[in-house]
């Protein structure tokens, strides 16, 4: 038997290779990975002893030989093959390790393209791409974390066709993975991440217990190993309806900073939102929103659900908790209660991915584009409009519902006083009704409106909005401006004694 090991990524190596001669493997190698396995004591065979060629053109040409390919190629239950092989001293090569060139980790450290050119591979993914064809004949190793899994395959003589098959199809993953990595790049270096092909690859996190329906199936993918880093079940299983209301609950809550902020999401749609003087305040602050809509759904909380926040929060049936960090007596409070799910990214505060582009799916194909995001400094450079400029605590509460609008399905109005969400009207066909709708259920809530701050993720067409926003008692607002009748609308706050703001860039979320 012979195992061709020609590896990158060299952790384990060595004492796979080590198990692999215990079992009768002679082993073939190439370069860095020949020369590692003779300083640890592993005899190896080179590979331009196999090839009798030796390495050319500073490495690009080492294994794309018949030798090798042949040797894995050739199917054993042909006579024909068999022969052929035999014929020009072939010698059967039945198993591949090998993990490629590090284009990844290349272009994260460097911009140059010399370099990163070199570091393509070719012969790896020719080799990884023959011997999953051959799958019938040949073992093939694309992960170091297979390593193990192989030897006690072996070992308990449980290599069977469909062992090797697992492993073909995890071959091609990763092939396909890796080729997709270097036509996103180039791509993006060239035309500006908009080529002829768009690849979207991610790695499964994990399996949803079913889609967003119970005759739908569900997983999650990540990217980057994201949600592997970032999220951790203390209690209950995320479901697919679960994860997207994680997002849009982490998203907000995640964007003010290492301010003591809380979301409340219900169906991927804010309910509740506040900043107080710690999370506890926070929380209870952003549960008067809407109390009602709050009931089954999920809390984000910007840093640690400790026990006096969870006893508040164990008050109502909430599904889901997504906390930077739990105190284990804080957990112990949901002990008795099944149907509560906790999750955590172990972190200091709430963390974004930070994903450079976003994409949705429409019927036939996907729309790809640029993500979207509040800008630093986006509000902080906002054009004064109106002759009455905003209190410093109006100017906070701005803030507050411009970012919450900016995530919100539109069309979209966003009230905050005192740093607390009290109405939100969202996904609306009008955004006239978005603010009429969202009056209304401050209204059925109790909540005092009076001198609060408005926000929409785009402009107003007509003056009504602000009209309407002025007989609530909205002393500030904030939009992307735009309209060809600014003018009105800017005349319109004038006229009722409000701040209004300007920002220049719309966020619509369709």
């Amino acid at each position: 038997m012979r195992a061709l090991i020609s590896v990158s990524d060299k952790t384990g190596i060595v004492d796979f290779a080590k198990e692999l001669k215990g079992f009768g493997f002679e082993i073939v190698s190439t370069g860095g990975t020949f020369k590692l396995l003779k300083e640890e004591g592993v005899d190896a065979l080179e590979i331009s002893e196999v090839t009798k060629f030796p390495e050319m053109f500073d490495g690009r040409v080492k294994t794309l030989n018949p030798m090798i390919h042949g040797g894995i190629l050739h199917r054993r239950d042909l006579p024909l093959h068999v022969e052929t092989a035999k014929k020009h001293g072939i010698v059967g090569i039945d198993l591949v390790c090998v993990n490629l060139y590090p284009f990844k980790e290349t272009i994260a450290k460097t911009n140059d393209f010399d370099e990163i050119i070199e570091n393509i591979d070719i012969g790896g993914p020719a080799m990884v791409r023959s011997a999953a064809k051959n799958f019938q004949d040949v073992i093939v190793v694309t992960d170091v974390l297979d390593y193990d899994v192989v030897i006690e395959a072996i070992k308990e003589k449980k290599n069977t066709l469909e062992f090797r098959r697992n492993l073909m199809i995890k071959a091609y993953e990763h092939t396909a993975a890796y080729d997709s990595m270097i036509a996103n790049y180039m791509n993006e270096r060239f035309n500006g991440g908009f080529g002829e092909k768009q690849f979207v690859v991610g790695t499964k996190a994990f399996d949803t217990r079913y889609g967003e329906n119970p005759h739908q199936k569900g997983a999650l993918y990540e990217f980057d190993y994201f949600y592997t880093n970032n999220f951790k079940a203390l209690k209950g299983e995320a479901s697919f309806n679960n994860m997207t209301d994680i997002n849009g609950a982490v998203k907000i809550a995640a964007s003010f900073g290492d301010a003591p902020a809380v979301s409340i999401i219900k169906h991927a749609n804010p309910c509740g939102f506040a900043i107080g003087e710690n999370l506890l305040d926070s929380y209870v602050k952003a549960l008067k929103c809407d109390p009602v809509s709050a009931f089954g759904g999920v809390v984000a909380i910007n840093g640690t659900l400790d026990k006096a926040l969870a006893e508040k929060i164990n008050e109502i049936f909430i599904e889901v908790i997504i906390a930077a960090n739990v105190d284990e007596d804080a957990l112990a409070v949901f002990e008795s209660k099944k149907r509560i799910k906790v999750f955590t990214q172990e972190s200091k505060y709430l963390v974004l991915s930070d994903d450079a582009y976003d994409f949705k799916h429409v019927d036939g194909g996907f729309v790809y584009q640029d993500s979207d995001r509040v800008g630093e400094d986006e509000v902080k450079n906002a054009e004064q409009k109106s002759q009455r400029g905003a209190t410093k605590q109006e100017f906070s509460d701005l803030e507050i519902a411009y970012k919450v609008a900016s995530l919100t399905k539109s069309n979209c109005v966003v009230y905050v006083k005192n740093s607390a969400m009290v109405a939100i009207g969202m996904g609306m066909t009008s955004r006239v009704d978005a603010g009429k709708c969202a009056l209304m259920k401050a209204k059925e809530m109790g909540l005092e409106v009076e001198g609060c701050a408005m926000a929409s993720e785009a402009f107003f067409p007509f003056r009504d909005s602000v009209d309407t926003a002025a007989r609530a008692g909205v002393k500030a607002i904030i939009q992307p401006g735009g309209s060809i009748r600014d003018d009105e609308v800017i005349q319109a706050s004038n006229e009722h004694g409000m701040a209004l703001y300007f920002t220049g860039i719309r966020h619509f979320l369709h």
